[in-house]
């Protein structure tokens, strides 16, 4: 980042009033009258309702409505464990795009915990209050156990955004790559650096749609991971492969897919040179990925390239994806967020790619044209149409796997059909 744009970056976050987000009332309160609705005595009314039927709490208050976005700040960005104080620029950012893209409204809440298990149990007390929670900025390990005690203990829907999120744009784009690139992910060859949460969390997601796991090799900070490394936890072992390989350039040979989630300059032009004819290189370190897009493109004239930037084409953002699964796990008042409606997201997203491109998007990226292809596999996050086309997809699952407490909303566009 150059000087002027980190002093504009701090401007942008002190300018008055502080931050990023701010609350503010719903309902009028100019009046005698409306004070003695808003409060004393006149809130004693939905109290007494919701004490008698807890399922009231979603007509009568915002719960509905609201999401907590959570960290311990062990994994911020690329900065590391920064604790969770500093990691509440992100998490005011994440509560903007929830509300800007979803109008969904968030609080952000900044645990200090000593262990994932005094995390786990202060987020978990917090239930009543909340629709659902977006976990965030955890470290791997720690995140797997966090997400899954508290998705078995609350009955509103627990999402880790670093892995399901991140899993799900991933997904989409990788699926539209291969076929622009005549592969199928079935047979594809794998290569994945970094192990972390959206690593491992992404490898199981293709393999839900199809990906073999023979056919993945996992790379960390010490080299692949193979069956006789005694170092792995448990959440590496499902992909130790036995293999001579132990090193991300013996990996990358003959690969036909790269994904990086792992840190900067990492992967060299040797390596996408050495991998198989029309390779689909996912290079998504931020704010600096494994490999930049130029230096690809100058040693392979025939791959097809994302990143996690948004000023190079595919960009994979977790903006095209948790604002809108929130939105319709929420509207049908899911209990969970499962597998079927984060694939319902997938294939919306996959299919949303290939469709014309509205004027106005066009206008908001100061394009004259832009059609499904090698620059463009993956929707763009100002859309409009993700409004409509993710929340149905992920609605829609919900209800047919049993976990929406409500009908598919009314108000949505026609139910689409179930994913193959």
């Amino acid at each position: 980042m150059t000087e002027k744009t980190r002093e504009a970056a701090l401007a942008y976050h002190a300018t008055s009033p502080a931050g990023k987000i701010a609350i503010q009332p719903t309902k009028p309160c100019n009046t005698q009258g409306d004070l003695a609705l808003a409060y004393t005595p006149g809130v004693a009314e939905p109290v007494r309702a919701i004490a008698a039927s807890p399922e009231d709490a979603y007509r009568y208050t915002a719960k509905g409505n609201l999401v907590a976005v959570v960290s311990d700040g062990t994994a911020v960005l690329g900065l590391g464990n920064v604790g969770p104080l500093a990691s509440k620029p992100v998490l005011e950012g994440k509560a903007v795009l929830f509300k800007r893209f979803a109008d969904i409204d968030v609080f952000d809440l900044e645990i200090k915990a000593s262990s994932a298990e005094q995390f786990i149990e202060v987020v978990a007390a917090l239930e009543p209050t909340f629709g659902g929670i977006n976990l965030e900025d955890i470290a791997a390990p720690a995140c797997f156990a966090i997400e899954k005690a508290l998705s078995e203990r609350l009955s509103i829907p627990v999402f880790h955004d670093d892995q399901h999120g991140t899993a799900v744009i991933v997904c989409a784009g990788l699926l539209n790559a291969l076929e622009l690139q005549g592969k199928s992910l079935k047979t594809a060859r794998i290569v994945c650096l970094g192990a972390g949460a959206a690593g491992l969390t992404s490898l199981h997601l293709l393999m839900s749609l199809g990906a073999a796991v023979e056919n993945m090799i996992l790379v960390d900070s010490r080299g692949v991971v193979h069956s006789e490394r005694t170092d792995l936890n448990r959440y590496k072992q499902p992909f130790a492969r036995t293999t001579p390989l132990r090193t991300l350039a013996e990996a990358m040979n003959g690969a036909d897919v790269f994904i990086g989630v792992a840190a900067a300059d990492l992967v060299d032009a040797q390596m996408i040179r050495a991998m198989a004819p029309r390779p689909v290189v996912f290079a998504l370190a931020n704010p600096v990925p494994e490999i930049l897009p130029e230096v690809a493109h100058a040693a392979r004239g025939d791959l097809v390239m994302a990143t996690g930037r948004s000023d190079y084409p595919n960009q994979v953002n977790n903006v095209l994806g948790f604002p809108f699964i929130f939105r319709g796990a929420l509207d049908v008042r899911a209990r969970q967020i499962n597998q079927a409606m984060q694939l319902g997201a997938v294939h919306a997203l996959s299919a949303l790619a290939k469709q014309p491109i509205p004027r106005e998007v066009l206008r908001a990226y100061g394009l004259d044209h832009l059609e499904f292809g090698p620059d463009y596999f993956i929707p763009k996050p100002l859309d409009g149409r993700l409004r409509e086309w993710v929340p149905a997809a992920v609605a829609a699952a919900a209800v047919d796997t049993g976990v929406a407490q409500a009908p598919y909303p009314a108000h949505y566009p026609p139910r689409p059909a179930p994913s193959a």
